[in-house]
């Protein structure tokens, strides 16, 4: 440890030595594309690129996730198996510094996937409790694989379900896209080849005209968004802006929306409302409840769990539980972490390989003790 590192460090990495983890370090420079591709639009704003003198895209260390997984990919190590690191990382942030640290377990590889979930939650929470004794800490709970699950219960088609999801975590875009959902907007004016390529559905014939585009007007398409992602939002936009869900199943999704209930009694309201509105959500539901149950089991504090099914968290690799542990009547979290099943084969991993993790704000956490009695 450096004398940067914060007062706390030793204290956190002790933990995470009795917590059968093995100390990982990577690099802070890394390939940008993995973040630009899969961490989704809010970090992508955010991150800080600059490139090699080979011409490759690099940039800071936004956040630990993605270079654990790569590094767990390319030292071919055998799961499951359990990773620990504090570092600083490096994003554009509107109050706090752009450099700051932050410390995490990434858990890779247990196909027990209830006990799995838990444990991250009961890492997560041993953790902000050895750093902030006597601190209360509330937890909100969120499921990706329950969005979704609904989504296709009520029948939308690919395009629609693909864009909520991708909203899940940003209320206004949450908001946003569920405005278009009812009102669908007109469709906007594209130019005679494009039209068609969209019309036709052609994501290769319009990823390369976007590309052969961007290439004569001098621009990078590792700057921002890939050809084929812009050709594939433009075909999407298309098919949404050509189906309205209807009255009642507007009402069902508005409906699951709302559902903010304790832990211990969200199994109930979920199945509640799945019977009300009709929808078959058997397996989510067992998925749902064996994990709670698993919550419940490491002795967390009950009462100050609660499940929110708009509650998701602004990275576009979690697929099942997010979470975030926040200071009691705090507004900002403290720790941040949730479930992320395809991220390594999207990486390059051979065979699938479940993950979920998390991390911790050490100057959020800093902070609140310097306000300490």
């Amino acid at each position: 440890m450096t004398s940067r590192y914060p007062a706390i460090s030793t204290d956190i990495t002790n933990l995470f030595a009795t917590r059968n983890t093995h100390a990982v370090e990577v690099a802070i420079l890394q390939p940008a594309d993995p973040f630009l591709d899969m961490a989704g639009e809010d970090l992508r704003r955010r991150i800080f690129l600059t490139e090699s003198e080979t011409g490759q895209t690099l940039c800071l260390r936004p956040e630990f996730t993605i270079p654990v997984c790569l590094d767990h990919i390319s030292s071919q190590a055998g799961t499951p198996r359990r990773y620990s690191y504090l570092g600083e990382v490096f994003r554009q942030r509107r109050e706090g510094g752009n450099e700051f640290f932050q410390a995490g377990i990434e858990d890779l590889g247990d196909r027990d996937t209830a006990e799995a979930d838990a444990r991250s939650l009961a890492d997560a929470h041993a953790l902000l409790s050895l750093v902030l004794p006597g601190q209360a800490l509330a937890i909100t709970l969120g499921d990706q694989t329950i969005f979704e699950a609904v989504l296709a219960a009520l029948g939308l088609p690919r395009g629609w379900r693909m864009r909520l999801a991708r909203a899940f975590g940003s209320a206004p875009m949450l908001e946003a896209a569920l405005a278009d959902l009812a009102n669908p907007p007109r469709n906007s004016q594209l130019s005679g080849p494009v039209a068609a390529l969209v019309l036709d559905g052609d994501l290769d014939g319009l990823s390369t005209h976007i590309a052969s585009g961007m290439e004569e007007a001098g621009l990078s398409a590792s700057a921002g968004r890939s050809p084929s992602d812009i050709a594939r939002r433009l075909i999407e936009k298309a098919e949404l802006r050509s189906v309205r869900l209807s009255n009642e199943a507007f009402s069902a999704l508005k409906s699951f929306l709302a559902i903010d209930v304790p832990l211990d009694g969200a199994a109930q309201a979920l199945a509640t409302f799945a019977n009300g509105a009709g929808l078959s959500l058997d397996t989510a539901l067992e998925k749902f409840a064996a994990r709670a149950k698993a919550i419940d089991a490491h002795g967390l504090p009950a009462e100050k769990i609660r499940y929110d099914a708009a509650f998701g968290r602004p990275l576009d690799y979690y697929t099942g539980l997010v979470f975030e542990i926040a200071a009691d009547n705090g507004d900002r979290p403290l720790a941040g972490g949730g479930r992320y099943d395809r991220l390594l084969t999207l990486l390059g991993a051979k065979t699938p390989i479940p993950g979920v993790g998390f991390s911790v704000w050490l100057d959020r956490i800093e902070a609140l003790r310097e306000m300490a009695p």
